[in-house]
């Protein structure tokens, strides 16, 4: 198991240092990267029912303990892929309103055309600002929901970790310093997820109050 274990864990840290170049790569080639880190994340998840299935097999006394490595390592791909999703979202809807941009400025209207639209410049600049805050609404409630939804599965992650960690506790009797670092590493990310949906939802008020 170990050898597949550390094969795996630096598999995740390639991945992760690669997720910093996506901001960075030119727009020609960014999907090119999105897909190598798609594809290894699945090889990754292959890798880890693998694990968890060496994990079962292990003696009992080191049974446990190998069971959380594999769902530490579980909890970091998963939160990889869900970032993944994320920019792939802001990218995908970033293009969409690059080309109605495009096809706007692009298009002559003619004194028999059917369309009703008018051309005159404010009102276009406006019906575009209009049309570009609804998508960023959309955008942003898409995001937050995605956000939302990940910090959701860290969260039973944690807890399913927190009550495993116990019974390694009951099993090895781990000193009680150990069990106020892990408790407070839970407070911790609860914190987080309630900081990142209070914001979540003052951005959409504020949105919301501005635009109407």
């Amino acid at each position: 198991m170990e050898p597949l274990y550390h094969q795996t864990n630096k598999q995740i840290h390639e991945v992760q240092s690669h997720m910093g170049s996506l901001e960075t790569t030119e727009r020609q080639s960014v999907h090119l990267l999105e897909n190598e880190l798609q594809s290894r994340m699945e090889k990754i998840f292959t890798q880890l029912e693998r694990l968890e299935i060496l994990a079962s097999k292990e003696p009992p006394n080191r049974r446990q303990n190998a069971k959380l490595r594999v769902e530490q390592l579980k909890y970091d791909v998963q939160h990889l892929h869900t970032a993944l999703q994320n920019f792939q979202q802001r990218r995908y809807t970033r293009e969409a309103q690059e080309r109605e941009r495009e096809e706007l400025m692009s298009r002559t209207f003619t004194t028999n055309d059917a369309d009703t639209s008018i051309p005159i410049d404010e009102t276009l600049q406006f019906n575009s600002g209009l049309h570009d805050a609804h998508r960023g609404m959309d955008d942003l409630l898409g995001s937050g929901s995605s956000i939302l939804h990940g910090l959701r599965d860290q969260r039973g992650a944690l807890k399913g970790t927190h009550k495993k960690m116990l019974d390694v506790v009951n099993m090895l009797g781990l000193s009680n310093t150990v069990m106020r670092l892990v408790e407070r590493r839970a407070h911790q990310d609860k914190l987080i997820m309630v900081g990142g949906m209070l914001l979540t939802c003052l951005l959409m008020f504020l949105l919301i109050h501005y635009l109407a």
